[in-house]
C-alpha cells in the first residue's frame, strides 16, 4: 500500500539555490550573465566614445561664436584630407608607431626568450619583477627623465658618447622614438614571454639533435610558434604610440605627430579635431584586419 508523502516534510529550495542550479544546467544563460557586464562597459564607454568621436567630426563651428553647430557635413574631413600638411603629419606618426614597434621586437625577443628558456625558474620572477617595475613609475616622470638624457650638449647621452666624439640625438624624432620604445618595451616583453613560456623545451632539443643550429632553430622553430605573441606585443606598441602626443611635446621639439595637432585644435575648434583623431582610429582598423587575415589573433 503506498503512503503518502507530506508535503510540509519535502524541504523547498531557496530562491538562491534555484538560481544556482538552473545556471548548472544552461550553460549559454552562464555564458551571458559572465559576458553581459564587460560586453556592456564596452559599448557604453568604448563605442559609445568612438561614435561621439565620429558625430562630433560631422559638425561645423560656428565663425561669429565660435560655438559648434550640429549641422553633419563633410567640410572638416575634406580639410584635413586635403591638406598636405596633415599627410606629412600621418607619415611621421605611422614612421615613430612602425620604428617604435620594431625596436621593441628587437629588444624584447632577446629579453623574452633568456627569461623563458634560459634564466633559472627561481629567478624568473625577479626578472618579470624587473621588467614591470617601470610601469610603476609616472608617465610624466619616465618621459622628464629621458628628456635629461637626449639633451644633445649636457645630456647622459652625450655624456656617454663625448668620448667618441658623439653627441646627444638632441630633441625631436630620434628622441620621441626612444624616449617611446623605452615606455611600451614591457607591453612587447610580456606577451612573447608568455608564448615562450607555454612553448616546450623539447622542442628546441628536437631541433639541436636533427642537426639544427641555433639560428636555424630560431628561425624555424621558435618564431612560428611565438608568432601570435608578437603580434599581441605589436598591437600594444603600435597603438600606444600612434595615439601619442605628450612625449612628442616634452622631447620632439619641433616634431609634431597627430596627436600634438589634435590637443593643438580640441579648444578652437572641436569638430576639425575630432576629424584629425579619426585617422589614428581608420589606421588601427586597417592593421587589425591586415593582422587578422594572417590567423595571428585566431591563435592567441
Amino acid at each position: 500500500m503506498a503512503t503518502a508523502v507530506d508535503p510540509v516534510a519535502v524541504p523547498r529550495l531557496s530562491v538562491r539555490r534555484r538560481v544556482s542550479a538552473y545556471l548548472f544546467r544552461s550553460r549559454r544563460t552562464r555564458l551571458a550573465a559572465l559576458l553581459t557586464p564587460p560586453m556592456l562597459w564596452l559599448v557604453l564607454i568604448y563605442f559609445a566614445a568612438v561614435f561621439s568621436l565620429l558625430a562630433t567630426a560631422l559638425f561645423s563651428l560656428d565663425p561669429f561664436t565660435s560655438a559648434v553647430v550640429r549641422n553633419l557635413t563633410l567640410a572638416n574631413f575634406q580639410a584635413v584630407f586635403t591638406e598636405p600638411a596633415y599627410w606629412r603629419a600621418t607619415a611621421q606618426t605611422v614612421t615613430v608607431a612602425a620604428s617604435v614597434t620594431v625596436l621593441c621586437i628587437a629588444l624584447g625577443l632577446p629579453m623574452a626568450f633568456y627569461m623563458a628558456k634560459v634564466a633559472r625558474r627561481r629567478s624568473r620572477g625577479f626578472l618579470i619583477a624587473l621588467v614591470i617595475t617601470p610601469l610603476w613609475a609616472s608617465y610624466l616622470v619616465k618621459v622628464y627623465a629621458w628628456q635629461a638624457m637626449v639633451q644633445p650638449d649636457n645630456g647622459v647621452i652625450a655624456w656617454l658618447g663625448k668620448p667618441f666624439g658623439l653627441q646627444g640625438p638632441g630633441f625631436g624624432m630620434v628622441a620621441v622614438i626612444l624616449t617611446l620604445t623605452y615606455l611600451w618595451l614591457p607591453y612587447m616583453i610580456l606577451p612573447i614571454y608568455a608564448g615562450l613560456e607555454r612553448m616546450p623545451d623539447s622542442l628546441l632539443e628536437a631541433s639541436g639533435d636533427l642537426g639544427g643550429r641555433p639560428w636555424r632553430t630560431f628561425r624555424s622553430v621558435v618564431v612560428p610558434l611565438i608568432y601570435p605573441s608578437i603580434i599581441a606585443g605589436t598591437i600594444f606598441t603600435f597603438s600606444l604610440s600612434l595615439g601619442d602626443y605628450i612625449t612628442a611635446q616634452i622631447v620632439g621639439g619641433k616634431f609634431q605627430m597627430l596627436g600634438n595637432i589634435v590637443y593643438q585644435n580640441y579648444a578652437a575648434n572641436l569638430p576639425f579635431a575630432a576629424a584629425i583623431a579619426t585617422i589614428p582610429v581608420i589606421i588601427m582598423v586597417i592593421y587589425l584586419a591586415l593582422v587578422r587575415r594572417t590567423g595571428a589573433l585566431d591563435n592567441l
